[in-house]
């Protein structure tokens, strides 16, 4: 009998160093209130029917098993719904975006929209003669449009970048960092960027991919 608890209470901690490293954080983080970064690197040294024994940055912790299971078997069913809590309490989704898609169709057309519009209002000088911008363009065919666009320069483009910043900064707090894009990795500045060109389409897109993991979790839990 304390053979296979021993063989059990192996394989629950090889289990959870090897594929759950990031559960171990958060429950360092919940359980025991050690900040993000002293919770990097979480490693399982133990585990009993009371407690958890996850070490951190060369401190161990004790995190609480409440109630206790009756039994190492229970140990699977236990984790999984203290990490949900975790997840709950860290204000974190169960879905983890790894991707980013690009703009395709109808947000294509957008995005060149926006990046043409950056480029173009970027200088109120181009909708002068005489500017390359406005010479490439043909826009001595069209001066009323050239003074019109010369007009709201000042306005358009602060304008704009502020929308686009303040949809940034949504995108940042209500879709990277609850679906743990990490901070300031390739993936969260290319949706960054993404966003601050077009707007709202990197939101449908991002949204799209969510609503994508959660149906393929929805099978595998129906098979």
């Amino acid at each position: 009998m304390a053979e296979q608890q021993a063989v059990t209470k192996k394989r629950i901690v090889d289990h959870m160093n090897t594929d759950h490293q990031t559960a171990l954080e958060y429950f360092l983080q919940v359980y025991c209130r050690v900040a993000p970064g002293a919770a990097k690197g979480a490693q399982m040294e133990d585990i009993s029917l009371s407690d958890m024994v996850i070490t951190a940055k060369r401190t161990r912790y004790s995190v609480p098993i409440d109630p206790p299971m009756q039994s190492l078997l229970d140990a699977r069913h236990r984790i999984v719904d203290m990490y949900h809590h975790c997840l709950d309490r860290l204000g974190l989704s169960d879905i983890t975006v790894t991707e980013y898609r690009a703009p395709r169709g109808f947000h294509a057309v957008i995005f060149a929209l926006c990046l043409s519009t950056y480029v173009a209002f970027s200088r109120r000088g181009n909708f002068l003669p005489g500017s390359v911008f406005y010479d490439a363009l043909g826009l001595a065919r069209v001066p009323q449009f050239a003074r019109f666009c010369y007009t709201i320069q000042p306005i358009l483009l602060p304008l704009m970048v502020g929308i686009h910043v303040l949809e940034a900064s949504l995108l940042a707090v209500k879709r990277l960092r609850p679906h743990r894009v990490p901070f300031l990795s390739g993936l969260w500045c290319t949706w960054m960027v993404s966003v601050f060109i077009e707007g709202f389409g990197a939101f449908q897109r991002f949204d799209a991919i969510v609503r994508r993991e959660k149906d393929k979790k929805e099978q595998r839990k129906s098979n």
